[in-house]
């Protein structure tokens, strides 16, 4: 089998890229390890940037997205007993943030590359990079019984963190910078409606919460917990009860529903640098993990994703490497900074066990300068509704 481009992971990253290739006429396939049911099912992030939406749809893959995701123009924080709303819209020249389910995104491109006849091999198993430091790098893989090659100018791994893509570069090659939070997020998934129209982030003493929302029927909720946490300790009557509490919610302002899912999402910082090794370039989670405070992880992997078809068009079309060249440091200019601003709000936002009173009293002095601050409500709406993509 031949190919311009082999596309390892069928996520965000991986199906955007694989659909603005086919738009300038580069040939791809992608092989994806899970099953398509297991892909489509994955709940992810929510919350997508205005340069992400833009970018979908010129990828042609929004149609849906317009018709049923809800637009947002603020946010509310909530401590201390008091609610804070950021004016997003207002600050930013009337940039908004748009809530769409990353599984959502990631069904309609899907659906889009299968109607058309494209290649994407799921439950492609034992996936294996060779020669990535040529002009002519492989990939294998077994797929419906058979041992198969894939053979490529060029290997975009969209696999995750935990995929074979960034694994497959020799040891020594790349730089790793990482940080474990000492708390993760109880997230719920409910038949209920969304305790408001726009997010509301809490801090409390006994602990961080979130309110979201998938659709105008459906919440998404989530509680700072520990990393180990036993779901079992956590019935329905306790979820929604603490919840109500760190929320400071209202009467009648939460409403409780059935809980349709229930996990622990751990919380992490990493990146790894540089994004490329020979003809294999690494994008989306393969590359770079954020902790989900600043709702950034799918909106990074659509901002590399711009940065890799500009670099491959112009490869392609005969036009040198020079882009590809510069891809990882365009891509790592960005990242570094959407990662200080995830890890701003992740410290500003959470309960830290152990923290001294001075710690403690710096953070809440913070919050009340930006509750207070025009000046710094416009730095987090510019970050939290999307820097400018490269």
């Amino acid at each position: 089998m031949r190919t311009q481009v082999g596309i390892i992971g069928a996520g965000p990253a991986g199906l955007l890229l694989a659909q603005m290739l086919h738009q300038r006429g580069i040939d791809s396939v992608v092989l994806e390890a899970r099953s398509r049911a297991h892909v489509e099912g994955r709940i992810r992030a929510g919350l997508l940037e205005q340069g992400s939406v833009e970018t979908l749809s010129e990828a042609g893959v929004a149609d849906r997205l317009h018709r049923e995701a809800l637009v947002h123009r603020g946010l509310h924080l909530r401590f201390g007993g008091r609610d804070h709303r950021i004016d997003l819209s207002g600050l930013t020249g009337g940039k908004v943030v748009t809530i769409y389910g990353q599984q959502e995104a990631v069904k309609d491109m899907i659906a889009i590359r299968l109607a058309a006849g494209l290649p994407l091999l799921f439950e492609a198993a034992g996936v294996a990079l060779h020669d990535l430091a040529t002009a002519r790098p492989r990939v294998t893989f077994r797929h419906d019984g058979r041992d198969q090659a894939l053979d490529c100018d060029v290997i975009a791994g969209c696999d995750g963190f935990h995929g074979v893509s960034r694994a497959s570069i020799p040891g020594g090659e790349l730089r790793l910078f990482d940080r474990v939070y000492p708390f993760a997020w109880l997230g719920i998934l409910a038949r209920a409606r969304p305790m408001a129209e726009e997010l509301i982030y809490a801090r409390h003493t006994r602990g961080f919460a979130l309110a979201t929302m998938r659709s105008t029927s459906i919440s998404r909720l989530y509680l700072q917990c520990a990393p180990g946490e036993d779901l079992a300790q956590w019935s329905d009557a306790r979820i929604w009860s603490e919840l109500r509490t760190r929320l400071g919610a209202r009467d009648g302002e939460l409403e409780d529903g059935p809980i349709l899912q229930k996990g622990v999402t751990a919380m992490h910082s990493f990146i790894a640098e540089p994004m490329r090794h020979g003809r294999l370039f690494l994008a989306g989670d393969a590359a770079h993990i954020v902790p989900p405070t600043g709702a950034k992880g799918m909106n990074l992997a659509i901002a590399d994703v711009r940065v890799l078809v500009r670099a491959l068009e112009a490869f392609f079309a005969g036009r040198g490497e020079a882009l590809m060249d510069s891809y990882s440091a365009t891509c790592l200019d960005r990242v570094w900074k959407v990662q200080r601003f995830s890890w701003w709000m992740t410290q500003l936002l959470h309960r830290y066990d152990g923290q001294d009173d001075f710690e403690e009293h710096i953070r809440i002095a913070e919050l009340d300068y930006l509750a207070g601050s025009v000046a710094a409500q416009t730095t987090l709406a510019e970050n939290y509704v999307g820097l400018p993509l490269g």
